[in-house]
């Protein structure tokens, strides 16, 4: 993602226009803006945060269901890899970080790029999902007598 954000700086720098074509740039910023919030700013807060803060507050060992964290965890992985694979096929993925429609609709983006985007995007839901089911499994659980 620091690759893309540094290509969409040096771009909007320049006075004319080093990438040849407006699609690249959208693919560019759709794919930067996907990486950051999907699979940095969420993952990190969410699930990185809360695997660590959620057991110290809750004065538990460790999360409920450590494997189920594991899981969610290797989930994260495959669904980027999906999302990379997204940016290299056909026209790449130029619909925005919202992939609405006309754009990501068969009439804007004919071919599997935006699939492979969506797709990815349900393997990160499911990971935001396990986890989340483990830290609500975790407070049910494994709360002290203490706390109310």
């Amino acid at each position: 993602s620091d690759i893309f954000s540094f290509i969409i700086r040096l771009e909007l720098s320049s006075g004319g226009s080093i990438l040849n074509s407006g699609q690249l740039y959208n693919s560019i910023i759709t794919s930067h803006a996907l990486i950051m919030i999907f699979f940095m700013v969420m993952p990190a807060l969410i699930g990185g945060f809360g695997n660590i803060m959620l057991p110290l507050m809750l004065q538990a060992p460790d999360m409920s269901y450590p494997r189920l964290n594991n899981v969610s965890y290797w989930f994260l992985p495959g669904s980027v890899t999906f999302l990379l694979m997204a940016f290299m096929v056909d026209n790449s993925v130029g619909t925005s970080w919202t992939l609405y429609p006309p754009l990501s609709s068969l009439e804007g983006h004919s071919g599997s790029s935006v699939d492979l985007a969506i797709f990815s995007l349900h393997l990160g839901g499911i990971s935001s999902i396990l986890g989340s089911i483990n830290f609500m499994v975790t407070m049910n659980m494994m709360r002290s007598g203490s706390l109310s």
